[in-house]
C-alpha cells in the first residue's frame, strides 16, 4: 500500500510539472496578452473591447469595492447622479454596485444596459413620476432610440409641440392648464389674469372670446365683444366703449346706470321717466351735454325767451304747464322798499322781462345828479327807501371786500383798485387781480393767493405743507424750502426721494430708486430692511452679517429693488468651489451656512477641511 501510494504522489507531482512546462511555453508565446486577460471569464463586450488587456481600467488588485469608483470616474454623468441623488442611478440603494446591474466578459454582443421594462418602477427610480395617460405610453415615445434614457426632456412641450394649438402663443408651460388624463380636459384659473370672469362671464365658453384659440392680447374691455349689444340697444356707438359704466356681468339687461348718483344731474319729477335718448341725441363723451331746461325745453317756450332762459324760475320737473307763482323775492333783483309799490310796467317795458334793468341808473338815469362821475352804483349811497336820503360817505365795509390791514386807507388809494368811477361795482375781489406782478410763482400756484399771503404784509407767508400733495415728516420739517424747491415754481419740485437723494445714493442704482423701501424721513442713515420677511431668501447664520453688496452688484432693473440674484449658493461662491463643478451646483449638501470651510461629515458633523 505505501510503494503504491508513493508511486501515485510521484506520478501526479510528474504530470504537474509537464502541466506548468506547457504552460509556460503557451505563455511565452502570447506577446500581446498578459497573464490577467488570459485567466479572464469571457471576453468585455463591444463598448468595452479597448480594455480587453487593461484590466486595471476597471479592477484594482485586492480591492473590489474599488470597482465602482472606476466605473463612475469614467462614466461621468452617472457619478455625478449618484452623489446627487438624481436620475435613476441616483435613486438606487446607497452604495451603488456597479456589477449588480451591469455584467461584463459575456461576449462582445452582449448588452450589460438591457433590462426588464415592464418591471422598471419609473416613479420611484427617476425624477419623472409618470401619472394619469403617461403610465401607458410606450417607452419610445418619450426614449428616442439611439439616445440615452437620461437624455429624454421633460418639459411637456418637447412631446406635445404637434397638440399645441396655441402655436406657442401661450408658451411652453403647457401644465399650467393641461394634465396627464386627459389633454383635452384643459382647466386654467381665469382669476390669475388680468381679466377676472366675474357674472354670466364664468358661463362663456373660451372661444367666443378667444378666437382661432388665439389667447394673448385678447382685448379686456367690453366694447370688443358687445358691440352688437351696443347696436341692438340703440346706442351705436354714441354713448362711447365703457360699456361697464351702464351693464354689469350679472346680467347685460336692465342697466345698472343710477343717473341720481353716478351724475351731476338729478332726474326728478317726470325727468326720471323720459327715455336716455330724449336727452342724449349726440355723442355721450364728445358733445358734451347741457344741464339747463332751455336745452331740451326750447320748443315748448311760448315766452320766446323773453324771460330769459332759466325755466326754473317758474316751472317744474313735475309738470311743465303747471307753471308756480312768480316770487320776484327769488330773482337777482328784490322789491325792497318803494320798489315794491311799483307797477311791473314800469321797469318791464315789454313782455321781455329779462330786458328789464337791475341796475339803478336804469330807471334813475335822470335822478342822477352826479352825471355818472361816480359811476352807475347808485345804490353805493343811496337806498329804496328813499332816493333823496342818501347815507353820506361810501362805507367799503359794507362791499364784498372789507378793507383791512395793509388795504385800509391811507395805505391804498382808491384808484390802485378802481381805475375809474363808473367801474367801482365791477372791480375783480381776487388778490390776483391787483398783485399778478407781485406772483413769483408764474400762476403755477392758482389764483388764491390768500392761501399763503396776508392783507398785512405780502412777504408775510405761511403755508401749511401738510395740505399739499408732499407732507414734511421726520427731517423734512427743518429742512429750508430751496433744498427741494430751486425756483418759486413749487410745483415742479419732485416727489420721489431719488431726485433729491441721487447724491446720498452709496449703492449707484443697485436697490433701484426707491429709496423709501429702506430709508425713511426720520434720518437717512438709520434704514430698515427685513430680508426674510421681504424677500424669498432668508438670511442665516453668517449669511445675516455679509454686506448686502457682496450679493446685489448689478443695477437695478427700473421697476425693480434689486436685480435678481439666484439662491443657489454656487451663485455666489463659484469662486470657492475648488471642486469646479465636479460635485454640482447643491454645496449646502456638503457646506455649512455658518462656515464656508465648515463641511458636513458623513455622520451629518461638521468638520473643518
Amino acid at each position: 500500500m505505501t510503494t503504491a501510494r508513493t508511486s501515485l504522489l510521484q506520478t501526479i507531482r510528474h504530470l504537474l510539472w509537464i502541466a506548468c512546462g506547457l504552460l509556460l511555453c503557451w505563455v511565452s508565446g502570447a506577446q500581446a496578452q498578459g497573464i490577467e486577460s488570459i485567466m479572464a471569464p469571457g471576453k468585455l463586450m463591444q463598448d468595452h473591447a479597448k480594455y480587453e488587456d487593461d484590466c486595471k481600467q476597471c479592477h484594482v488588485k485586492l480591492d473590489r469595492k474599488a470597482q465602482d469608483r472606476l466605473c463612475m470616474d469614467c462614466h461621468k454623468p452617472v457619478g455625478a447622479d449618484v452623489r446627487a441623488k438624481t436620475g435613476m442611478h441616483g435613486h438606487l440603494e446607497q452604495p451603488v454596485v456597479c456589477k449588480s446591474c451591469h455584467s461584463e466578459h459575456k461576449g462582445r454582443d452582449f448588452k450589460s444596459t438591457d433590462f426588464d421594462k415592464k418591471k422598471f418602477d419609473h416613479n420611484a427610480k427617476t425624477d419623472y413620476s409618470l401619472k394619469g395617460k403617461h403610465e401607458k405610453v410606450a417607452c419610445e415615445k418619450c426614449h428616442v432610440s439611439g439616445k440615452k434614457y437620461r437624455e429624454a426632456a421633460q418639459d411637456c412641450n418637447s412631446c406635445h409641440k404637434k397638440d399645441d394649438k396655441h402655436k406657442g402663443s401661450l408658451g411652453t408651460k403647457c401644465a399650467d392648464c393641461h394634465n396627464e388624463s386627459d389633454w383635452k380636459d384643459a382647466k386654467f384659473d381665469h382669476d390669475t389674469t388680468k381679466f377676472a370672469l366675474t357674472g354670466k362671464h364664468t358661463d362663456v365658453k373660451c372661444a367666443d372670446c378667444h378666437k382661432n384659440n388665439v389667447y394673448k392680447d385678447t382685448p379686456k374691455n367690453c366694447y370688443a365683444c358687445h358691440k352688437k349689444n351696443d347696436e341692438q340697444k340703440g346706442h351705436k356707438g354714441l354713448y362711447g366703449e365703457k360699456c361697464e359704466t351702464c351693464h354689469g356681468t350679472k346680467a347685460w339687461k336692465p342697466s345698472t346706470f343710477n343717473h341720481d348718483t353716478d351724475t351731476k344731474y338729478l332726474l326728478k319729477g317726470k325727468h326720471s321717466s323720459t327715455e336716455c335718448k330724449a336727452c342724449h341725441t349726440g355723442n355721450l363723451y364728445k358733445d358734451k351735454l347741457k344741464q339747463e331746461c332751455y336745452a331740451c325745453h326750447k320748443k315748448d317756450d311760448k315766452h320766446k325767451e323773453s324771460l330769459g332762459t332759466n325755466c326754473v324760475t317758474c316751472h317744474t320737473e313735475k309738470n311743465w304747464k303747471e307753471v308756480a307763482k312768480f316770487d320776484h323775492e327769488k330773482t337777482s333783483f328784490p322789491l325792497l322798499g318803494k320798489h315794491f309799490k311799483v307797477e311791473c310796467k314800469e321797469c318791464h317795458k315789454s313782455q321781455l322781462f329779462k330786458e328789464a334793468p337791475k341796475d339803478c341808473i336804469g330807471c334813475h338815469l335822470k335822478d342822477d345828479k352826479h352825471k355818472a362821475n361816480l359811476g352807475t352804483t347808485c345804490a353805493d349811497c343811496h337806498n329804496e327807501q328813499d332816493w333823496k336820503k342818501t347815507e353820506g360817505r361810501f362805507q367799503h365795509d359794507k362791499t364784498k371786500f372789507q378793507l383791512r390791514n395793509a388795504h385800509a386807507a391811507p395805505s391804498v388809494k382808491c384808484v390802485a383798485c378802481h381805475k375809474d368811477l363808473s367801474s367801482m361795482r365791477n372791480t375783480a375781489l381776487l388778490c390776483i387781480s391787483c398783485h399778478k406782478k407781485d406772483d413769483k410763482h408764474e400762476t403755477q400756484l392758482g389764483d388764491k393767493c390768500e392761501s399763503c399771503h396776508n392783507d398785512k404784509a405780502w412777504k408775510g407767508t405761511s403755508f401749511n405743507h401738510g395740505k399739499s400733495r408732499f407732507p414734511l415728516t421726520g427731517k423734512h420739517i427743518l429742512t429750508e424750502c430751496k433744498a427741494c424747491h430751486s425756483s418759486l415754481r413749487y410745483k415742479d419740485a419732485a416727489r420721489d426721494c431719488y431726485s433729491c437723494h441721487k447724491k446720498d445714493d452709496k449703492h449707484k442704482q443697485v436697490f433701484g430708486v426707491r429709496c423709501e423701501s429702506c430709508h425713511n424721513a426720520r434720518a437717512w442713515t438709520t434704514w430698515s430692511f427685513d430680508h426674510d420677511t421681504r424677500t424669498k431668501y432668508r438670511l442665516e447664520s453668517s449669511h445675516a452679517k455679509v454686506a448686502c453688496a457682496s450679493c446685489h452688484k448689478q443695477v437695478a432693473p427700473p421697476d425693480k429693488d434689486a436685480a435678481p440674484v439666484g439662491t443657489a449658493c454656487v451663485a455666489c461662491h463659484r469662486k470657492d468651489d475648488v471642486h469646479n463643478g465636479g460635485f454640482g451646483p447643491r454645496c449646502e449638501q456638503c457646506h455649512q451656512v455658518d462656515s464656508w470651510k465648515k463641511v458636513k461629515s458623513r455622520a451629518g458633523q461638521g468638520s473643518e477641511k
